[in-house]
């Protein structure tokens, strides 16, 4: 029986389907949804006030009428200082008219200037082209249209009183709809939670609970630390703007903190609204050259210096992602959709973090990076790009150490590069460039300081690195040389052999002294079967050689791990850092022997004290 392909049929249209519906129910639904979502919004950043209130056990609703109360007290003193003065600008831009046609004067430069010509030029040639073609003289006067006049009919006194009064009645019945709808969430906080969980998923407490907290923890943080930053934004401006001379300076600081809650377009409007005034009310260029580098000089003291310092202001959203949530919740709310555009994203960020099924919005839209630092060098060298991989490795040395980097990024990336050279998908440019690359890298790394632990210096041991099979191998044991010989052992690091015998017969020319110790380099599982096969000829050869076999990003658990060292006879270790520290162990170990021997001998020989 044929099984069906849920990628066929309608099935496939599904998620689109769905995706156009949520946009279509997003858009019409707005007059509720604006409202409910400004709540939400609102008592996200006053719970914690809330909070606070009620472990002074003044009880639920005391704290939250107490918080509503002071909340509208100070948005309203707001709005009557911002509304007095913004009547006052519009009264007296009449009287800056004559300014402001000085300064376009000046902008379009003397009488008879070259830019004068220009669009005189262009205008005349816009004229002639409009001639009728094969006209000798110019065009015949048009004929008079005839005037239409439109009679209206006087309002009527309810009709007038509606247009007079539904500027005002239409923001302050959405206000209160907010109050409203912020008083209940801030009372029935839990009873809101429970009923979203029973909802969405009632058999995954867990993932809701965790989903819930993060997205209240990271709304929470970020519209607090952007209230306090915005504050002291407006206060900055306001005072600049008052030393500086612009009138209305409380009403421009005042909209510079509020627009700034807009990513991108909010500073830049809330720095040309003031601009635009001082061109008309200064006769010189000086106050607005003054005001527009006093705000690009806060602006980006805020953007650049303050917010990453205070680290809470981190939204967990790439800046690209800022941008195009910005433009689609502006698009279908309109202003208020730019200010609710951070945390709705936010919210969405929170929910493809935690459920599997919409980790694809996690992945568009958050700013943790999508491929893992191996990947990435991977990457860049299949893209034939050395100066970006330098620039992944140098990124992730700026917190990392070099052995670090050889563990968890190069020799993953060697790795990533075996598996596709053994399926037959990486040409041969490909992995000489990558062979290339990686071994001038490695160079690069030659003089990176170790930590202090390794380089104690005046080791004895002789560590022989032998690469078991490929190219991948030999730079993988190139790079454990390199670390112990900084650490101060002596290393002899052969090349690659073209077979097991070849490089059985290559350990017996440099003739290995009982004490050496031989590190097997290998990358699993292409390299498994010829690195035990060496371990157990090199055991038959040398019986009393050290061996350690490194099998670098193989991750066995616990038990396949002793299955494995039962297998190979030895140590097996998986990183250059364990492998480092069998070594340093044995190297102690060889050295302490003597002095046990000494003091065994001394214990034995002394007299018995006599009580």
């Amino acid at each position: 029986m044929a099984r069906s392909n849920p990628l066929s049929g309608p099935s496939r249209f599904l998620p689109l389907i769905a995706f156009v519906l949520s946009i279509a129910a997003l858009y019409f639904a707005r007059e509720v949804l604006i409202p409910f979502a400004l709540a939400v919004l609102f008592s996200f950043l006053l719970t914690p006030v809330v909070k606070v209130l009620e472990r002074c056990r003044l009880g639920r609703v005391t704290s939250v009428g107490v918080v509503v109360l002071v909340s509208l007290l100070v948005a309203g003193a707001i709005g009557w200082v911002v509304s007095n003065q913004l009547i006052d600008v519009i009264s007296q831009l009449p009287g800056y008219r004559e300014n402001i046609h000085k300064k376009v004067a000046a902008l379009q430069g003397p009488a008879g200037g070259a830019l004068k010509k220009a669009a005189d030029n262009v205008r005349e040639l816009s004229e002639e082209l409009t001639l009728q073609p094969g006209a000798g003289g110019p065009p015949a006067p048009p004929s008079r249209p005839v005037p239409v006049e439109g009679v209206e009919h006087p309002p009527r006194a309810l009709q007038y009183l509606g247009n007079m009064l539904a500027p005002v009645v239409v923001p302050l019945g959405t206000a209160f709809i907010v109050v409203v709808f912020t008083i209940f969430i801030l009372m029935k906080r839990e009873d809101v939670r429970n009923r979203l969980i029973r909802l969405v998923a009632p058999r995954q407490l867990n993932t809701m609970t965790q989903v819930l907290d993060d997205a209240a923890l990271g709304v929470s943080r970020y519209l607090l630390v952007q209230f306090s930053l915005n504050t002291v934004y407006g206060c900055l401006i306001a005072t600049g703007l008052y030393y500086i001379g612009v009138p209305n300076y409380l009403l421009w600081g005042v909209l510079a903190g509020l627009l700034r809650f807009i990513p991108y377009i909010g500073p830049l409007i809330g720095g040309a609204l003031p601009l635009l005034l001082a061109l008309g009310v200064f006769d010189s260029w000086t106050p607005p050259l003054m005001i527009l580098g006093f705000f690009t000089a806060v602006e980006l003291i805020a953007s650049q210096v303050v917010e990453p310092v205070i680290g809470g202001a981190r939204t967990g959203i790439s800046p690209l992602a800022i941008l195009v949530a910005a433009v689609f919740w502006g698009a279908l709310w309109g202003p208020a959709g730019l200010i609710l555009s951070m945390p709705l994203t936010v919210c969405v960020v929170v929910l493809g973090r935690h459920v599997p099924q919409l980790e694809f919005l996690n992945v568009l839209l958050g700013d943790e990076p999508v491929l893992s630092p191996e990947a990435r060098l991977y990457q860049r060298l299949l893209a034939l790009d050395q100066q970006e991989a330098q620039t992944v490795v140098d990124g992730f040395l700026k917190e990392g150490t070099a052995i670090q980097l050889y563990d968890q990024v190069i020799i993953p990336a060697l790795s990533l590069a075996e598996q596709d050279r053994h399926k037959g998908a990486l040409d041969e440019a490909k992995e000489a460039f990558i062979v290339q690359s990686i071994s001038e890298l490695i160079g690069e790394l030659a003089e990176y300081r170790l930590s202090e632990a390794l380089r104690s210096g005046g080791r004895s041991m002789r560590v022989i690195c032998l690469p078991a099979n490929d190219q991948a191998d030999e730079i993988s044991a190139a790079m454990l040389a390199q670390l112990l010989e900084q650490a101060g052992y002596p290393v002899v690091c052969l090349p690659l052999a073209d077979s097991v015998p070849d490089a059985v017969e290559e350990m017996a020319g440099i003739v290995p002294h009982p004490g050496d110790v031989v590190c097997i380099s290998s990358l699993p599982p292409f390299a498994v079967l010829n690195a035990r096969t060496m371990n157990k000829r090199l055991r038959a050869r040398f019986p009393d050689l050290k061996i350690i076999v490194g099998l670098w990003t193989f991750s066995p658990s616990e038990g396949a791990a002793e299955r494995l060292g039962q297998a190979f006879g030895g140590t097996v270790v998986t990183t250059l850092a364990e492998a480092l520290n069998q070594i340093e162990q044995l190297d102690v170990s060889t050295s302490q022997e003597p002095s046990a021997k000494v003091a065994d001998k001394v214990v034995r020989e002394a007299p018995v004290a006599r009580g």
